[in-house]
């Protein structure tokens, strides 16, 4: 069975990085992830506009990104939306 495969052009680069931030982003990758293919997804989010750092985000504006990126309709959307209730009273109720 021949399946087409689409090629994306790649290139080998050179980049000096800190030994210990390669070590710890390393150990937060599963045994069988990429690096190449998570700091190019990085990249790609970078270039795209989502700049913002995780740890300057709030719990209820994580929660707000993750619902912006899952189907309305999914069980999963349902649960972050009552998560976010949630923050949103802890919050007070007046910061929805």
């Amino acid at each position: 069975m021949n399946r087409k495969t689409i090629k994306t052009r790649t290139g080998a680069y050179h980049v000096t990085l800190p030994i210990r931030l390669v070590e710890e982003f390393d150990e937060l990758l599963s045994f069988k992830s990429s690096r190449s293919k998570m700091i190019a997804n990085l990249m790609k989010n970078y270039l795209e506009g989502d700049q913002r750092h995780i740890g300057s985000m709030t719990k209820k504006e994580i929660v707000i990104s993750l619902m912006n990126q899952i189907d309305s309709n999914s069980t999963e959307f349902m649960m972050l939306a009552l998560l976010k209730e949630a923050f949103t009273y802890d919050d007070g109720p007046s910061s929805s």
